[in-house]
C-alpha cells in the first residue's frame, strides 16, 4: 500500500535570528509506523530530490490485522528501487566490515 502526504516546508522567523525550516510529520503516517514524540531519527540524503526519514531503534512490530495468503500488496518502481538501493548499500557496508 503506497501513500502519500503533500506537505510544505514552514520557516519560522524570530527576531534578530536566521529563519528555521520545519517539516511536520503526519500523524496517521506516524500512527502507521509507530512513531513516538520524542524518538531520535536523522536524515539520510540521497540526493536533491530525495530524503530518507532514518530512525535510530525501530520498535517491534504491532500488527493490527493478519493478511491472508491472497493478499496482494501494490509496490511503486520508486519504492522497489529504493529497497533494492537500501539492501546494496547494507551488503556493501557489511562485506567493508568483514574485509577489514
Amino acid at each position: 500500500m503506497q501513500a502519500f502526504y503533500p506537505l510544505k516546508i514552514q520557516a519560522i522567523r524570530s527576531k534578530g535570528q536566521q529563519a528555521r525550516l520545519y517539516v511536520y510529520f503526519p500523524l496517521p503516517l506516524a500512527a502507521a509506523i509507530g512513531l513516538q514524540a520524542g524518538e531520535e531519527v536523522h536524515w539520510e540524503l540521497l540526493d536533491r530530490g530525495e530524503l530518507h526519514l532514518v530512525r535510530k531503534q525501530v520498535p517491534a512490530l504491532q500488527a493490527t490485522q493478519r493478511a491472508t495468503q491472497g493478499d496482494e500488496i501494490l509496490i511503486s518502481p520508486h519504492a522497489k528501487q529504493a529497497a533494492k538501493d537500501k539492501r546494496r548499500r547494507r551488503t556493501n557496508a557489511n562485506s567493508s566490515r568483514s574485509d577489514g
